[in-house]
């Protein structure tokens, strides 16, 4: 299952009959331009208006360094906002906020700096989308993550890595995102990896920073020691995320009604293969955009030596 190009010189992976591949394209079905509309306010005037006063909006803010001019650019932070120029603004100072006050995490957010969460299968995002045009990721929490081999950080990496790349996409950008975190095999050497201070962190960036729809968390195969590691992050949870978030066990049947059956592997209930597209596979598709990743990973606060 190797990586393939389009006519366009794009990477692209086949799977169980799907392609998988970073859809840049502009929205042009009409379920996807009827969805914006109706869940995000997206109308052309709206767009127009939006790009306009959040243009305004960031001229004054002189020591963020982002492409004001990047229609593409803005659109990621205007969609998931529902176009209001504030709240996109808002979001903006909040996301490179983070990134400036978290360099542990958020410097060089690169394939070529970002492997091992990848090589080692910890993060996935799958195709097709489900029913509802939502990008599917995984996360091995459990027993198919070594922490020895892919620390914490790297995990975490990993899964900024997967989502800024799902956030160029116009569909994702409009249906936004389903993460199923298996839990299976959990264990007090992986609890021990967590603390108060990542838990705060993660969630802050979750529920204020990231430009991304988020509409729902998925905990599957959690042990009875899991509650030991939620209570870290029961603290700082808001009750819109809190509302968000499914338990659902062993109890495959819980977890599809959910997520439809056609976008999850057989191991959760649905019909996709078990033996899916590797993390490395994964990786090479994201590093041979590794140019506009470095052109993205430049933009932020700018540091008082600049």
């Amino acid at each position: 299952m190797g990586m393939q190009f389009d006519s366009e010189g794009n990477p692209y992976v086949m799977w169980a009959g799907h392609v998988i591949k970073l859809e840049k394209m502009p929205l042009e079905e009409q379920c996807y331009i009827e969805k914006a509309q109706k869940e995000l306010r997206e109308t052309e005037e709206s767009k127009v208006r939006g790009l306009k006063e959040l243009r305004e909006l960031l001229k004054g803010e002189t020591t963020l360094a982002v492409p004001v001019d990047d229609d593409e650019f803005l659109l990621k932070f205007l969609r998931p906002t529902k176009f209001y120029a504030e709240s996109a603004f808002k979001k903006m100072q909040a996301y490179y906020k983070f990134r400036q006050s978290h360099p542990h995490y958020c410097q060089n957010l690169m394939p070529s700096a970002i492997r091992l969460a990848f090589k080692h299968s910890t993060v996935s995002i799958l195709s097709p989308r489900d029913e509802d045009g939502r990008r599917v990721m995984v996360v091995e929490s459990g027993e198919r993550w070594d922490p020895r081999q892919v620390s914490l950080t790297e995990v975490f990496r990993g899964i900024q890595l997967g989502l800024e790349a799902a956030m160029v996409e116009p569909r994702t950008q409009v249906c936004g995102v389903v993460v199923i975190m298996d839990m299976k095999g959990l264990t007090f050497s992986h609890i021990m990896q967590f603390s108060p201070m990542f838990a705060s962190a993660l969630l802050d960036w979750i529920q204020d920073c990231i430009p991304i729809r988020l509409k729902a968390v998925h905990i599957v195969n959690q042990p009875y020691i899991f509650r030991v590691l939620f209570a870290m992050f029961k603290p700082f949870l808001r009750e819109k995320l809190r509302s968000r978030i499914f338990f659902h066990g062993s109890d495959k049947q819980s977890l599809l009604q959910h997520v439809d059956p056609a976008s999850v592997m057989t191991r959760f209930g649905g019909s996709l293969p078990d033996d899916e597209v590797s993390g490395e596979v994964m990786w090479e598709m994201l590093h041979h955009y590794e140019e506009n990743f470095k052109k993205v990973n430049a933009y932020g606060y700018l540091s008082k030596e600049n």
